[in-house]
């Protein structure tokens, strides 16, 4: 019986060490990195490792030069025969409703994977580390986490003192998806100096009309937008029976903004703190910068 299991014991560390070395440069000096998920896409670049990205998923929009790559699927749907027809030496994605399955099958042929969670900018932040090592780009991620960084500590300061706004955070309206405890978007809220009247029902909970009368927000956040120009979606409910009557919206303090850097838990997440920061409070609480949303 010891002696079966320290077999068992000694294979499962040789399929570690092996899986380990799968995300290393393989023969030809190079990684060969696959993305089924936006915001993993936009690490590898964001880290400068873009050159050995060599395939996405149909979602994964930024940046411009990621549309040139092969696509291999959608983010729930990623397809397993084109991932391993570019034999990838690592797959990334977000954890998400494709759920463990490609992971195991990736790795059950061989493949490193890196699908961790980014349910806080903790962990948004170690995703950007973790890569960086895997890849050896370390002093790429640690520009990214530090880009972050000071994006958070330019919100922390501009938000001191004032008044906290009391706000809801709606991702779609049919049904009410809104921002609640327990998820980055909640964070997100907090730091940018607003307090989540969602706080309960986890991370993004659905409401009904009534409990959205009830709440009473100042500001409604409009996370449906994806960064077009036009009304928010939210906005234009005005005149319908019980979106007329919401505070926020009779006042017109709806708010639109753009779910790719605010909602997407990658490396513009502190741009997407700044654009939250400047909706609840006002523009020149943080003037606008270049490349900023």
């Amino acid at each position: 019986m010891a002696s079966r299991f320290g077999r068992r014991s000694a294979l499962s560390i040789f399929a570690a060490l092996a899986l380990e070395a799968c995300s290393r440069p393989g023969a030809g000096g190079r990684a060969r990195v696959v993305s089924i998920s936006p915001s993993t896409t936009e690490a590898a670049f964001a880290i400068g490792a873009g050159e050995v990205v060599v395939g996405r998923s149909k979602y994964c929009d930024y940046p411009p030069e990621a549309a040139r790559l092969p696509i291999v699927g959608g983010f729930a749907d990623p397809n397993l025969e084109a991932i391993l027809g570019l034999a990838p030496t690592l797959v990334i994605g977000a954890r998400g409703p494709a759920g463990p399955a490609i992971e195991q099958a990736l790795n059950a042929h061989g493949i490193a994977t890196l699908f961790p969670e980014t349910e806080s900018l903790a962990q948004i932040e170690d995703l950007l580390t973790e890569l960086g090592k895997r890849l050896h780009y370390e002093a790429g991620a640690a520009a990214a986490v530090g880009a972050i960084e000071a994006d958070r500590k330019r919100v922390t300061a501009a938000v001191a003192g004032r008044a906290k706004v009391r706000a809801v955070f709606l991702f779609d309206i049919s049904p009410i998806y809104a921002a609640g405890p327990g998820g980055f978007p909640d964070e997100l809220l907090r730091e940018a100096g607003a307090i989540n009247l969602v706080d309960k029902g986890g991370a993004y909970p659905t409401l009904d009309l009534e409990r959205l009368l009830a709440l009473d927000p100042e500001v409604i956040l409009d996370g449906a937008a994806d960064g077009t120009e036009g009304p928010s979606r939210i906005a234009a409910l005005r005149g319908a029976p019980g979106w007329r009557d919401l505070r926020a919206v009779r006042e017109g303090r709806v708010r639109q903004v753009n779910a790719a850097t605010v909602l997407r838990p990658g490396p513009r997440i502190g741009q997407g703190l700044i654009a939250l920061a400047r909706a609840l409070h006002g523009d020149a609480i943080l003037p606008a910068t270049p490349g900023a949303p």
